[in-house]
């Protein structure tokens, strides 16, 4: 392990040859930081006409990955066009996210245009004093309904004191030190760049150059424990997946306070804590995400449903497969950290029970199937309020369960012979292509490895609402739920347990208020609404600091009147006091586990 020294290292003649060979003309960038403490960057654009008398331009409403609508337009402003030489052009806004440029007659036009990035998330821009993030989709207008495969050149003018740029891009030397081309657009909007003087780390897998790229160490960070680590990892999921897919893979880590991952195809952006290395549970937190983005280096990135490609960049793209690539993902993120032995047994297990135990205390899960929760992630998954827990299920989350049953499945069926690892193996042999699968591809070719018709349990598990069983699993591997038992204790010697309600609260300007109400709990069935201010009980005041302790202290079973604010109407809600559910949902071996369960346990942990 060494710190890498120079952007040079990454310099692949090869595939940058065979880029600047292209016949079609390229879109060429001009990226300035002119103030970045205003979170502006300055683009100019050169953009070829192919003759026409006119050209339109688009900017991307949503990225790969990230399934909302996004409306990057709206961060666009001072945009203007002229011929190379200078004389000034024509262009007019034709859509919310296009404009049209008149060329004058020319074979160029320059386009310039200032984009405000200041949204800390892996999928936006943010630019300040002392470093940027940009994205493709929110920065860079391209050729509208363009279907040619054309090159897309970045040049960057970096601020004094900034170090260096890095990105999946290939290098561009003979344009300058901070220059880089995309075969497409495709390419340009799947390629990150950070600006700034982070700590680069530098790594060899199946002979492929990796980086770490922690932007924001500030001393805090363990830099060259984190890179010893995503190395592990890295080798495990090269391992499990047999192919390594890319020439070179950079992991983007945003050290700024934030949170989140999104993958491409020779590159992640992370956002993290400083403070995640500090804490073992944050710590195997932050691997688990590293795993989650690189496992989706093969899948999503190649191996990807039928719709996910080619990307129609101004329109929803509707799958209903992202409990593949994004829930069997999930599955495998923690499943690569312990394989890669980052993490202990039980803290394996912790995991997938948290998985388990989220998707069996959501309500939404008998109103959603998963396959219809994948198709309406436009409008449900991010666009979360509220009652999203009582309406809807995370594919990410049921996904990732459904991909532990799943996998158990094949091996009972095939006697531990087969397992989803070797599923995953053939759908990426056969899909990863430039087609994409359908999802009786997928599924076909899971009952092709699986050597059992499973169409009847996909069916249950994917397009209803049926709860799932987890019988033929714990069978399987020796486990158990671990929770109270009604039959066996006596409730003589239970300790008494204390009141609860369920309602979620937050507090806002010194008020309590209700945040969230989820269905079959005491407070749904009194008719708690969210935003409701409390106000007291019975006849005394609460305050914030004291509400979750007069609740608790107050025995099950009794009925209590909680006085409530509503758009300032005094209301008083009777209520009956109930006991929170016990947790049935942690994952624990039998007392008296078999050697062959053992065997399937220590086959499945390990991956061999």
């Amino acid at each position: 392990m060494k710190r890498c020294a120079a952007i040079a290292c990454f310099i692949l003649t090869a595939q940058a040859g065979l880029a600047l060979a292209q016949s079609a003309e390229p879109i060429a960038y001009t990226v300035r930081f002119p103030a970045p403490h205003t979170h502006y960057v300055s683009i100019e654009a050169s953009i070829p006409t192919g003759g026409r008398p006119q050209i339109e331009l688009m900017m991307a409403v949503w990225t790969p990955g990230s399934y909302l609508v996004r409306e990057f337009a709206r961060h666009v402003e001072a945009v203007n066009a002229r011929t190379p030489a200078g004389v000034p052009l024509a262009i007019e806004k034709s859509r919310k996210n296009r404009w049209r440029v008149s060329s004058g007659g020319g074979d160029r036009v320059v386009v310039s245009y200032l984009v405000y990035g200041r949204e800390m998330s892996v999928r936006t821009n943010w630019i300040e004093a002392d470093f940027a993030i940009i994205n493709g989709a929110p920065t860079f207008l391209t050729l509208a309904d363009d279907d040619t495969p054309r090159p897309h050149d970045v040049s960057l003018e970096l601020p004094i004191g900034w170090g260096r740029s890095l990105t999946g891009l290939a290098p561009r030397t003979d344009l300058g030190p901070h220059a880089y081309r995309a075969a497409d657009f495709d390419t340009l909007v799947d390629s990150p760049i950070v600006v700034g003087t982070p700590a680069v780390y530098e790594f060899e897998v199946d002979g492929r150059p990796h980086q770490l790229v922690n932007l924001g160490e500030s001393g805090v960070w363990h830099g060259p424990q984190s890179a010893q680590d995503v190395e592990k990892i890295t080798r495990e999921t090269y391992r499990m997946w047999g192919d390594m897919p890319y020439d070179r893979y950079l992991f983007l880590n945003m050290i700024t306070e934030a949170g989140g991952g999104l993958e491409h195809r020779n590159s992640t952006l992370l956002m993290s804590s400083r403070w995640d290395t500090s804490s073992r549970r944050s710590y195997l937190r932050w691997l688990g995400t590293v795993s989650h983005e690189l496992f989706h280096a093969w899948n999503v990135k190649r191996l990807r449903p039928i719709e996910l490609g080619p990307f129609a960049y101004e329109n929803e793209v509707h799958t209903k497969s992202l409990w593949v690539v994004e829930g069997l993902t999930s599955y495998y993120g923690d499943l690569g950290v312990h394989r890669a032995g980052l993490s202990t047994v039980e803290e394996y297990l912790e995991a997938l029970s948290r998985q388990i135990r989220g998707l069996q205390t959501t309500p939404g899960r008998e109103v959603q199937p998963v396959a219809l929760a994948s198709y309406d992630a436009w409008i449900k998954y991010y666009r979360a309020d509220e009652n999203s827990p009582n309406s809807s299920v995370s594919y990410y989350t049921k996904g990732a369960v459904i991909g532990f049953l799943l996998d158990m499945r094949i091996r009972a069926a095939t006697r531990g012979t087969k397992t989803l690892d070797d599923v995953m193996r053939l759908a990426y042999a056969r899909f990863s292509g430039e087609r994409g699968f359908t999802p009786e591809e997928f599924r076909a070719t899971t009952q092709e490895v699986a050597g059992a018709d499973l169409s009847a349990w996909f069916r249950r598990a994917l397009d209803t609402t049926e709860e799932l069983d987890y019988t033929e699993a714990l069978d399987w591997l020796g486990l158990e739920f671990a929770g109270r038992s009604e039959d066996t204790e006596d409730p003589d010697d239970r300790p008494e347990e204390p009141g609860w309600i369920g309602l979620v609260t937050r507090v806002g300007n010194g008020r309590l208020l209700v945040n969230q109400v989820r269905r079959g709990t005491p407070a749904h069935e009194a008719g708690f609404n969210v935003d409701d201010e409390i106000l007291a009980i019975g006849d005394y005041r609460v305050l914030p600091s004291q509400w979750g302790e007069r609740i608790s202290l107050t025995a099950p079973g009794s009925e209590i009147s909680v006085m409530v604010s509503r758009r300032g109407a005094i209301k008083r809600l009777p209520i009956v006091v109930g006991t929170q559910p016990a947790s049935q949902w942690d994952l624990q071996a039998v007392e008296e586990i078999a050697p062959e369960q053992e065997r399937n346990l220590e086959a499945w942990l390990t991956g061999r």
